[in-house]
């Protein structure tokens, strides 16, 4: 009865504060939807879904927030992978190298692979993202009793943090698991619901995993037309983890981050583009606006609180189809003004 008391003067004391929290707003949405739910016929299970769900995601939350402003790479892979094996050592020394450039690491904190990337970034500059099961799927010892290791319940919650939190992702040779990440984040990329960000398969020198993958894509999605032949621009295959280091650098060279704000698409960028390179942009990309024009200006009315709020903009009204040509876009955009920014880390988001 006790915990009970308590939190009905916690509720009652939050409640009160909303109209003062800088997030009230969603906090009151959060508890008018449990209060919604507690009126309706849902089952027991139910709850324990929704309660877990929040538990995982209130520890990933704390965990991750005093990084927020630092880039990180999302690393897949076989567990399974043994220490002898190429792609290990490769996935180590990628790992180890992004992190001289600034970035952190991001892996499911098993073995194989997800080790690999742990031993490489060191602790210091990585997270595990854990999955309760009953075998293979123990924190590896690089991670395991580190403060940025994060046990989940659930799997859609570990991949919502995945994605959430990493502005890269790095695709090693894997099973199930890691064609289940790669297909997802693609899926994600070409619909807008993750990103812009860059994706690389990585592959042992003069290996095919990731060819013959690409090779099946080609040949059963994008000849036949269920898959836009743009859609292939969303990731990159090397067998070089220097090339790859370098697609996730060269992403964020002037390009930095992306939002919406009502229905314009607003692109910011660590450096302003000439009047010329625009006029270039717009006839280069105008398929991938709806209507009027790619503009340059400086933070919009309602970004004036955003941490951004000094960098410059494009700002167009996206078609919100053609996701692919949007990451031909960017690139383009990196190879524009990009000798400005080539001293620039790439880890301030």
């Amino acid at each position: 009865m006790d915990d009970l008391y308590d939190l009905k003067n916690d509720l009652i004391a939050t409640i009160d504060r909303l109209p003062t929290m800088s997030n009230g707003k969603w906090i009151q949405r959060a508890l008018e939807a449990i209060l919604r739910l507690s009126e309706t016929e849902i089952d027991r299970l139910d709850w324990k879904i929704l309660s877990a769900s929040i538990s995982d995601m209130e520890r990933a939350f704390q965990v991750f927030y005093a990084y927020r402003h630092i880039r990180k790479v999302a690393v897949f892979g076989s567990a399974r992978t043994q220490d002898a094996a190429p792609e290990y050592q490769l996935a180590h020394d990628f790992a180890h190298l992004i992190t001289q450039q600034g970035f952190m690491t991001i892996t499911g904190a098993g073995g194989g692979i997800m080790a690999a990337a742990n031993a490489g970034a060191g602790a210091e500059n990585s997270f595990g993202l854990n999955i309760q099961l009953p075998y293979e799927q123990g924190a590896n010892k690089y991670i395991a009793g580190d403060p940025k290791s994060i046990a989940f319940k659930y799997f859609f919650t570990r991949k919502l943090f995945f994605l959430r939190e990493s502005d890269a992702v790095a695709l090693f040779p894997g099973g199930f698991g890691t064609q289940d990440e790669a297909m997802e984040t693609l899926t994600l990329c070409q619909t807008g619901r993750y990103g812009p960000v860059p994706m690389v398969l990585i592959d042992r020198p003069g290996g095919s995993y990731w060819r013959d993958w690409d090779s099946y894509l080609r040949k059963n999605l994008g000849a036949t037309g269920l898959i836009s032949p743009e859609d292939l621009a969303l990731y990159t295959i090397t067998d070089d983890i220097q090339v790859a280091a370098e697609v996730i650098r060269t992403f964020y060279q002037v390009y930095h981050s992306s939002r919406y704000v009502g229905d314009e698409f607003v692109m910011r960028l660590k450096v302003a583009i000439c009047a010329r390179d625009l006029d270039l942009l717009n006839q280069e990309f105008s398929d991938l606006v709806a209507s009027g024009k790619i503009v340059q200006t400086t933070a919009l009315a309602d970004e004036l609180d955003d941490p951004t709020v000094d960098l410059p903009r494009l700002v167009f009204k996206f078609d919100r189809r053609d996701h692919g040509r949007l990451y031909q876009m960017i690139g383009k955009i990196n190879q524009m003004g990009g000798e400005t920014c080539l001293d620039t880390h790439p880890e301030a988001k």
